[in-house]
């Protein structure tokens, strides 16, 4: 088996080099490539990312203009190999080792999707999540539940492993923060199940550097609302539609 990482990036020149030594230190129980997309950033993230790949340790794309994360996801999806592929964000809220506890449910019962949940077991750095961030997930979360019947405990954590066949047929449209609500909508409308397991969770505030925001959950119920009420066909690419 093979994973693949993709690691979007936008501005994170304190924190990217940390993440990638972190991945390369991790000993996986199988083959792994890492995909870093620099989209479109305008400090040194991409003068680090220079000096941290100078041997082509990691595949490296960038992007001219700052799109958002789901469109820097997405990129880099056309470059994965793996039969399977995470999301790790570059901004150390999550713990990359957490990784290796996200490939267990696949390793031992072949788990097709795979969430890390921040508030499953309540691991460390619990305690320092602020009061409106426990509340505006259990009520994204929630939503979730009761428009597509699942019994998720966090829609938008970052940590996402999914088989690389699957995430390919989904038709994503996603630019920017609404890649977690668009993922999921379509990974459950599609009839998928989504394996939780617990991780840690370092919460930033906006003073030091976190781009989500509170209006982005008003945007994340519109855009799981929209997808439940989606035709089912259009969850698909046009081509995996036609085929069947």
């Amino acid at each position: 088996m093979k994973l693949s990482i993709i690691v979007p990036v936008f501005n994170e020149e304190s924190t990217i080099s940390h993440v990638l030594e972190s991945l390369t230190r991790i000993q996986f129980p199988c083959a792994v490539e890492t995909i870093v997309v620099d989209d479109g950033s305008t400090d040194r993230t991409a003068a680090n990312l220079a000096l941290m790949n100078r041997d082509n340790i990691f595949k490296v794309h960038t992007s001219l203009i700052n799109l958002g994360k789901g469109a820097a996801v997405r990129y880099g999806l056309e470059y994965v190999e793996g039969d399977y592929v995470v999301i790790q964000d570059a901004d150390l809220e999550l713990n990359p080792l957490d990784l290796l506890n996200l490939l267990q449910p696949v390793l031992e019962n072949g788990a097709e999707v795979v969430y890390g949940s921040r508030f499953k077991g309540r691991r460390k750095g619990f305690a320092k999540v602020p009061w409106f961030t426990i509340l505006a997930n259990t009520i994204l979360t929630s939503y979730t539940n009761v428009l597509f019947g699942s019994r998720l405990t966090d829609m938008a954590t970052a940590y996402k492993l999914v088989k690389t066949d699957i995430a390919k047929t989904l038709n994503l449209r996603c630019i920017g923060f609404e890649f977690d609500p668009e993922i999921t909508a379509k990974l459950l409308r599609t009839g998928h199940k989504i394996v939780e397991v617990p991780i840690e969770y370092a919460p930033r505030s906006n003073a030091q550097g976190k781009k989500i925001g509170w209006k982005d959950g008003f945007r994340f119920m519109y855009h799981l609302t929209r997808y439940r009420l989606a035709p089912a066909d259009s969850l698909l690419k046009r081509v995996k539609r036609q085929e069947s």
